[in-house]
């Protein structure tokens, strides 16, 4: 048995994929439209290891999700988790749990899945900003 995937279903792709590929910086593996099932597939994975990989769904008929408290979070070992951060500030994400401990961090993607980042290797030594964000919201 080998793990392949996580699927999420979202409602904006493009949003998605700036989340995801751009703030994130995720790679985009493989994308697919579906016209008979009205459906777009992207596939995702952080660089160098396509083993693990997020399958972002888009349904071309608007849908309604609501979030399931039996699904946690979609987790990723970042290298440096203050510069992680940064970047996905710098295009405008919240940082929901800042990486105050210079171990974690959570952000939420837009379509509300949460996101968890931890630092490779061990925690950073704190540092500010992160040291006095505050939480913001849930994650």
């Amino acid at each position: 048995m080998k793990y392949l995937h996580t699927m999420v279903r979202v409602t904006d792709l493009e949003a998605s994929l700036r989340f995801y590929r751009d703030a994130l910086g995720l790679e985009v593996i493989s994308q697919k439209e579906v016209p008979q099932g009205r459906y777009t597939l992207a596939f995702l994975a952080a660089p160098g290891d396509s083993s693990a990989q997020i399958e972002l769904t888009f349904n071309w008929d608007p849908e309604v999700y609501t979030g399931g408290r039996n699904f946690g979070h979609v987790a990723y070992a970042v290298d440096d988790i203050y510069a992680t951060c940064r970047r996905l500030m710098d295009h405008g994400v919240t940082i929901s749990r800042p990486p105050r401990d210079g171990r974690m961090a959570f952000v939420r993607s837009p379509d509300n899945i949460s996101i968890e980042l931890l630092q490779a290797g061990g925690a950073r030594p704190p540092e500010e900003p992160w040291v006095s964000m505050p939480n913001v919201g849930a994650w």
